[in-house]
């Protein structure tokens, strides 16, 4: 099939339409900016909705620009209990143009992948640079500045040549340090507050945890970011290079957070210093020097099917599910029309017909390329009745048709909540159908790129915004869309992030699209990092608080700001939701979500216990059993095999295919040895696609 690539930055395809639900964007961001697709699930999105007076964390600060010219400077304390993990916003240090009026509104004037600048006032801007220690705020003029704090400043003292270094010490305990590039005279007005007038120039500040780090700030404080790329190339895959722009002298000083500090190539240049640490959410931030970082992942190759193979006694059984999952299949059964549940639907269906090809079932693959031809075909093509995928103007992307007079609908798609995740099941679908009609690929390549470069796009496009979901400095997603929260952004369920990713890297292989597979690929390799990072929760391991990581195995919602242990759906107590919404759905690259045989021991042996309430849904033990089955595979069929009902985007078929497909003594995956003829996908449909790709996961019931 030709290389459709050039489709994943041009026309959106889907019909245009206007949204009553979204905010306006050009109350925050400058003019210049509202040309092109912005940003809706970014680091810095509390700073345009509403009144734009939320904190954001822009590591290692909570920083808030709650008008009237200030910026909060905030290193926050945590609170933390069994249940949770919450940083604390207060202003600690507040840096202000004394000039500005209390009607005085930021405005984002530049941003990146890796920085967003603010211009508090017109004569105050503020570089916000992710894992900077110190925030930077420039004047383009002579500027009367108020430094206050909501705590009394006990100690104002200059400590450095000509005026140019200052400590701030507060009855709080905390110090900060504060350096300008030129004299700057601090008097004490008020037992909060310090005025200086007549500055121009640049002012740093940075909170001081332990006095030894005091020399390394003092060093490194004259060179300052003010922008950041990450890069990804597809001709290098599992990589991301950073590279930041910057003024003043000297080396660069950054923070690096704990995956950060997995992934970096210290061959590069650059200097851990590993006694510099700030405390964080996400885990301590350790001082590197560098211009530039390169971050290298093990490769994770995307492939259709199971690693192993399916296991030649097993064959059987999964045949004989799969022909009675694909005699059920019937267009007219799916009823709903939400994106995200008829996305599921579709997935499940194809999720059969790449199971027929692994296990040599191809005489059923007909009948699966028939209900995915009368089921997809309609969202791609507008005739679906009830919703449909049009194209937001005011934010470049895509929206439902229910979600542009209800934010609430489809989970919040309409304002810009889960595209990954609902985006993702269809793709799995289109990739999998592409691949058996080489003809019906070509003919809706353009949509299927479209949705692709919705949540995918990383060159400049003039209809969709960079990476929607996925955050490079994070090295994950965010699923939260254009709500202003003060926990800051959310994810839920990493494995439907991860599911989004493979997908696409599935799509480019459908379409012998090179770049698409490597992207995908790579993206899903990051996602699954940050989950096992961040989500998966290890007791003993230091990355959270004892109570917390003592009472969960998976986090259930992760905020910027918070560690939660329930769902959007689902309280703590239920912890096979918690499970099933971290593996769903069920994938060949599940394999490399969980790796960790004996992390996965403990979360089933945590899960378990759970499924004794009366009310347990047995959609929600197969995800359990599914892992369980890691390691105990004859136990993990016996209680799957007893199930009577299984999730929407799941079956039997794709749960035995699973569990036959985890043990040693697997059969071909030509499927020699099976009671089906057949030798897959492509032989069933005609064609003369390959495959080799794939990278998975799942979200809320």
């Amino acid at each position: 099939m030709p290389h459709h690539g050039s489709h994943v930055h041009g026309d959106p395809v889907f019909p245009r339409a206007t949204s009553t639900v979204v905010p306006d964007p050009s109350r925050f961001f400058a003019a210049p900016l509202l040309s092109a697709p912005l940003p809706t699930n970014s680091f810095f999105q509390n700073f345009v909705l509403k009144d734009g007076d939320m904190p954001e964390y822009i590591h290692p600060y909570l920083v808030r620009s709650p008008g009237g010219g200030a910026l909060d400077v905030c290193y926050p304390s945590r609170t933390h209990s069994p249940s949770s993990v919450t940083q604390i916003f207060v202003a600690d240090l507040t840096v202000s143009d004394a000039a500005a009026g209390t009607a005085q509104r930021h405005v984002v004037s530049a941003f990146d992948d890796l920085s967003v600048t603010l211009d508090v006032s017109a004569s105050l801007r503020a570089h916000l640079v992710r894992g900077c220690p110190y925030v930077t705020v420039t004047t383009a003029a002579i500027t009367d500045i108020c430094v206050a704090s909501v705590h009394a400043l006990v100690e104002v003292g200059s400590s450095g040549p000509k005026n140019k270094k200052w400590r701030l010490r507060m009855d709080s305990g905390q110090t900060f340090l504060l350096y300008a590039s030129a004299p700057i005279h601090l008097t004490q007005a008020t037992p909060t507050q310090l005025s200086a007038t007549a500055f121009a120039g640049t002012i740093r500040v940075a909170y001081l945890p332990d006095e030894s780090m005091e020399p390394v700030l003092d060093r490194y404080s004259r060179c300052f970011p003010t922008a950041g790329h990450a890069a990804l190339d597809p001709n290098r895959p599992f990589r991301v290079d950073y590279s930041w722009r910057k003024e003043g002298h000297g080396e660069l000083l950054m923070l690096a957070h704990p995956l950060h500090l997995r992934l970096l190539d210290q061959n590069r240049g650059v200097r851990v210093l590993n006694g510099f640490r700030y405390r964080s959410i996400d885990g301590d931030l350790v001082g590197a020097v560098g211009n530039s970082w390169a971050l290298r992942a093990d490769p994770v190759p995307p492939t259709w099917h199971s690693t192993r193979g399916v296991r030649a006694e097993g064959v059987a059984e999964v045949v004989a599910a799969l022909r009675a999952d694909v005699g059920a299949l019937a267009p007219a059964a799916v009823t709903t029309t939400s994106s995200y549940f008829y996305g599921k639907a579709v997935a499940r269906a194809a999720r059969l017909a790449v199971i027929a090809e692994e296990v040599g079932c191809a005489d059923v693959v007909p009948a699966v390329r028939e209900f995915l031809t009368a089921t997809v075909t309609p969202w791609l093509d507008g005739s679906f009745q009830g919703n449909g995928f049009l194209y937001d103007a005011t934010w470049g992307g895509l929206v439902t048709l229910q979600g542009l007079t209800d934010s609430g609908a489809d989970f919040g798609f309409g304002i810009y909540n889960d595209h990954h995740y609902h985006l993702g099941y269809f793709l799995y679908a289109i990739a999998v159908l592409a691949r058996m009609d080489q003809g019906w690929g070509h003919q809706y390549a353009p949509q299927a790129y479209a949705m692709v470069a919705d949540f995918m796009t990383v060159s400049c496009s003039s209809s969709f915004t960079r990476l929607r979901m996925l955050d490079l400095w994070t090295l994950h997603s965010w699923a939260g869309g254009l709500a202003a929260i003060p926990d800051g952004r959310n994810q839920e369920s990493t494995s439907e992030a991860v599911n989004a990713y493979y997908s696409a890297a599935l799509l480019g292989l459908s379409y012998g699209d090179a770049r698409l597979a490597s992207l995908g690929a790579t993206l899903a390799a990051l996602e699954m990092l940050a989950a096992q990072t961040w989500w998966h929760v290890r007791e003993g391991e230091g990355m959270y608080e004892e109570d917390f990581s003592g009472n969960n195995r998976v986090v259930g919602v992760l905020w910027a700001n918070k560690r939660d242990s329930v769902l959007w759906f689902a309280p703590a107590e239920w912890k096979e939701c918690r499970l099933g919404i971290q593996l769903l759905p069920l994938l060949p690259i599940s394999e490399a979500l969980f790796p960790d045989v004996a992390f996965v021991r403990d979360l089933v042996a945590w899960t378990l216990p759970a499924l004794e309430r009366d009310g347990v849904g047995d959609w929600w033990k197969g995800f359990v059993y599914a892992l369980e089955g890691i390691y105990d595979t004859e136990a993990a069929l016996a209680k799957i095999r007893a199930l009577t009902a299984h999730d929407n985007g799941n079956s039997l078929t794709n749960l035995l295919w699973w569990l036959h497909s985890r043990g040693p003594n697997p059969a071909s995956s030509s499927g020699t040895g099976t009671p089906c003829s057949g030798s897959g996908l492509a032989a069933a449909a005609g064609t003369a696609c390959t495959s080799t790709g794939s990278d998975g996961a799942g979200q809320h019931e």
